[in-house]
């Protein structure tokens, strides 16, 4: 396979409601695809970062001077560049997993297309549809709370994640839990808000019966989320401190985490996710996918991973709907609680055109054109 171009599809999508978490608040999708057009199909992905590093240091316009300057030269030097000697190839540049798994996906979407093989049959899926969970961000009152998760409820999602912060969590789970009873299945995501100090505090959540807190600690702390792990009941799911299949291993084995949340983006793709899912996997630990606000681009290849064996927690694999008026691809929609996994070639969905350019900021060729 050769690359014959490769090019940065910056989009503008609103939000349908602004997002609000511990680290900010979002109103519009801002980010950029990335279009790999080779000899025998072309290729999609989506950057999973946002314009500014608050969730995570990498950005978008420093993702756009990665792979231009850095990631893309590396991989089109080589002789036959397949999604598999991807990581190899940009392994000798620290970090930017973001960037990287923009970069693979991509070149994997375009291979599998050439193949005719879809992304779920190649990571070895094993349903044709996955539960949906949905991510409910901090609102203004308990009572708006109330309000957004009983409409999510109603349009049939299966699981509920309630983001936390200091001042915005005791209270706002024990209000879901009284409203919606105890056999909802309910979890919480605190991106990091709290610190070990916050340990009797974050031990009162144990009486709610959640499935999980997720990344309560600074990221990267294993030893701090073992220590949180003793001394609470709620089993601990790690997020932004797993970048790789060694660092699950490693926190499965400190205790860190009783969960793992995978999100592909920021462990440099579907390739690294899918040895992630193993390591849990072997070690008889649940995983399930995260969001990152998706496009119809991004949401196609969660699926496929969440279909493999190991996810046995709803994912944050929410509707098109949840997030965008119109998405950029034909839009994702819940049936009884589930999304189906995309069958065709590669990804299995591709940018409708006309969609696409309206959303479009500007386009950028990184390479050929």
């Amino acid at each position: 396979m050769k690359i014959e171009r490769v090019e940065v599809v910056h989009v503008a999508i609103p939000l349908v409601s602004p997002f609000r978490t511990s680290f900010g608040t979002m109103t519009t999708k801002d980010t950029f695809l990335l279009h790999v057009v080779t000899d025998g199909a072309e290729g999609w992905s989506e950057f999973a970062g946002d314009p500014r590093p608050l969730y995570c240091p990498e950005f978008v316009a420093g993702a756009e001077i990665v792979l231009r300057d850095f990631l893309v030269p590396r991989v089109v030097a080589l002789p036959s560049p397949t999604a598999a000697l991807v990581g190899p190839a940009v392994s000798g540049i620290k970090g930017h997993e973001l960037a990287k798994a923009a970069l693979e996906t991509a070149i994997l979407d375009a291979e599998l297309r050439s193949y005719g093989m879809s992304l779920a049959g190649y990571l070895g899926a094993v349903r044709e549809r996955v539960p949906a969970g949905v991510s409910v961000g901090i609102k203004e009152s308990v009572a708006e709370l109330l309000d957004t998760v009983e409409g999510y409820l109603a349009e049939g999602y299966l699981r509920i994640k309630l983001k936390i912060e200091p001042g915005w969590d005791i209270e706002p789970v024990r209000a879901v839990r009284a409203r919606f009873g105890a056999a909802l299945p309910l979890q919480v995501d605190a991106n990091t808000a709290y610190t070990l100090a916050d340990t009797e505090h974050l031990r009162r959540l144990d009486e709610f019966g959640l499935l999980l807190i997720e990344e309560p600690l600074e990221e990267d702390n294993l030893h701090g989320h073992a220590r949180l792990q003793s001394r609470i009941a709620t089993r601990v799911c790690l997020d932004e401190s797993l970048h790789s299949a060694r660092d699950t291993a490693s926190a499965i084995a400190m205790d860190a985490c009783r969960v793992v949340n995978i999100k592909p983006a920021r462990v440099g793709g579907y390739l690294e996710a899918r040895r992630i899912h193993d390591v849990a996997r072997a070690h008889g630990v649940p995983v399930w996918c995260g969001g990152m606000l998706e496009t119809g681009i991004g949401r196609a290849p969660n699926l496929a991973l969440a279909a493999l064996p190991g996810f046995t927690l709803p994912g944050d694999t929410s509707a098109s709907s949840r997030y965008f008026a119109e998405d950029i691809t034909e839009p994702f929609v819940l049936d009884d609680g589930h999304l189906r996994v995309p069958s065709g070639p590669g990804i299995g969905v591709e940018p409708l055109p006309e969609v696409l350019r309206r959303f479009t900021v500007r386009r950028q060729d990184l390479y050929g054109g």
